[in-house]
């Protein structure tokens, strides 16, 4: 109870002198402007199911990321979009991604691998680890015993067969088949599947019917023989050059005993093949179609469909076309479709940007590690990023990186554990400097460096917020 001498001398004061007491009016604001005020406060994670990639940034918490997890719940569709440019460390996070989904035991993985040295792919090391022999393509060991994928294997249903031989004679071609050329492909390769039951059916078979086919196929039509055969011509031409040119040995023979669909994980080493040849784009038809049929299965197992130098694919029309479709039913069937490349305009200024822009689309989860300043604009428009992600990603350091899951925006650091690192770090790895940053292997002026990026980037961010803030307020 106050005392009543003070009651009375402060109601003697408010009469002289007015009242004295000021009264703080109620503040209305929101919880993003409550984040801007208070900066520990960080975006929330996205749960603690999956595998651990490593710690966000700013609030130094465990960062948990898992498509399957996240699915149907936090994500529209399972697909991933790395970007980057070289030696920040993406394919550092792809091994130790695929090392840690492999803990799992409902989990596969297939690997197309674009790129090594010494002979061997990126990913031989890990594939040696796990025991895991890769199907190495190359085109000159290929006529010495080496793999073959045959496109007649029986294990693709004729469907598959005959889409994957009008994919191949496509992007050979550079253009679509017209009804002609179409029509006498289907009919030659309807006789081979037919009367051919002894062995697997190979490419030449188609050849030989496109260039002696039975006048059953001309009866059919009601059209003269030679027409048929007209029509076939450039088909066999095409087809050919898979079994007597330049890319012979590696398509035109029966499937290579040996090949393991049922291992947790299968490695395509691409990295004998020049990137720039026809020979890529239809080396990726035929493995795409030969997966589609012959490796995802309604058997409850999650795979993880993971492709270096993804541009090699999307920059395809063909190409595109057939993985946009993996993509679609692969959802259904618990597929995660994985793409690594350098840079964005590579895909939406090739010659397939309408496809490149639906595969995109089906991407849920972009992780863009460090890019020059004006690449970094260009991805931050196609893909939707906030201001703050835009700004913070020219000053990245090796393997911190922006990771924008449908939406929740983070940067995260990905850490290796002692066991992963002699896997990862390979000879190319090292020199393009994609080494994660452990802190006890670097030297202190780069720690430094990687303290002052982080505090620069919390700057900015914070800067952002209150700009966005006073926005707001202004509104």
């Amino acid at each position: 109870m106050r005392d009543p001498l003070s009651a009375l001398s402060d109601a003697f004061t408010s009469f002289l002198f007015g009242k004295v007491e000021t009264t703080r009016l109620p503040v209305r604001t929101s919880t993003g402007q409550a984040q801007a005020v208070y900066l520990p406060t960080a975006a929330p994670g996205l749960g603690d199911s999956g595998v651990i990639i490593g710690r966000e940034v700013y609030s130094g918490k465990g960062y948990i990321y898992d498509p399957f997890q996240l699915y149907g719940q936090q994500l529209p569709a399972p697909h991933w979009l790395v970007l980057g440019e070289s030696g920040n460390g993406k394919s550092a996070l792809e091994k130790t991604y695929v090392l840690r989904q492999l803990r799992f035991r409902d989990r596969q993985v297939v690997v197309l691998d674009a790129q090594g040295e010494d002979g061997v792919g990126e990913w031989n090391l890990i594939a040696q680890e796990l025991g895991i022999t890769p199907i190495r393509l190359d085109p000159t060991a290929a006529l010495n015993g080496g793999i073959r994928l045959n496109p007649l294997d029986p294990s693709i249903t004729t469907t598959g067969q005959l889409a994957l031989l009008r994919t191949i004679i496509e992007v050979a071609m550079g253009h679509g088949l017209d009804e002609r050329s179409g029509f006498a492909l289907k009919v030659a390769h309807a006789y081979v599947t037919a009367t051919i039951t002894d062995r697997q059916p190979v490419l030449m078979d188609i050849v030989e019917q496109l260039r002696h086919p039975e006048p059953e196929s001309a009866e059919a039509m009601n059209v003269d023989i030679d027409d048929v055969r007209a029509w076939g011509l450039d088909v066999a031409l095409v087809l050919d050059r898979l079994v007597d040119g330049d890319l012979r040995g590696m398509f035109d023979g029966p499937t290579s005993v040996g090949i393991d669909l049922d291992a947790p994980l299968i490695v395509f080493d691409l990295s004998h093949i020049d990137r720039n040849s026809i020979a890529m784009p239809i080396l990726m038809a035929i493995v795409g179609v030969w997966l589609e049929h012959t490796w995802i299965r309604p058997d409850r197992k999650k795979r993880i469909f993971l492709v270096e130098e993804a541009w090699h694919i999307i920059n395809s029309p063909f190409v595109a076309q057939l993985f946009q479709r993996l993509l679609k039913f692969g959802r259904r069937l618990g597929l995660s479709f994985v793409a690594v490349v350098h840079h964005l305009s590579d895909v939406v200024d090739g010659a397939a940007a309408k496809e490149a822009a639906a595969i995109l689309k089906m991407a849920s989860t972009r992780t863009i590690y460090a890019q020059k300043t004006d690449e970094a604009r260009a991805t931050g428009r196609v893909i939707g990023l906030p201001r703050w992600a835009v700004e913070i990603i020219p000053t990245l350091t090796p393997g911190i990186a922006v990771w924008d899951v449908n939406g929740n925006v983070q940067v995260v650091k990905h850490l290796i554990t002692e066991a992963e690192r002699p896997l990862v770090f390979t000879d190319r790895a090292m020199t393009e400097g994609s080494a994660m940053d452990p802190d006890d292997l670097l030297p202190e002026d780069i720690r430094a460096a990687e303290r002052e990026a982080e505090q620069r980037a919390a700057r900015i961010e914070h800067q952002q917020r209150m700009n966005e803030s006073s926005e707001s307020t202004v509104a």
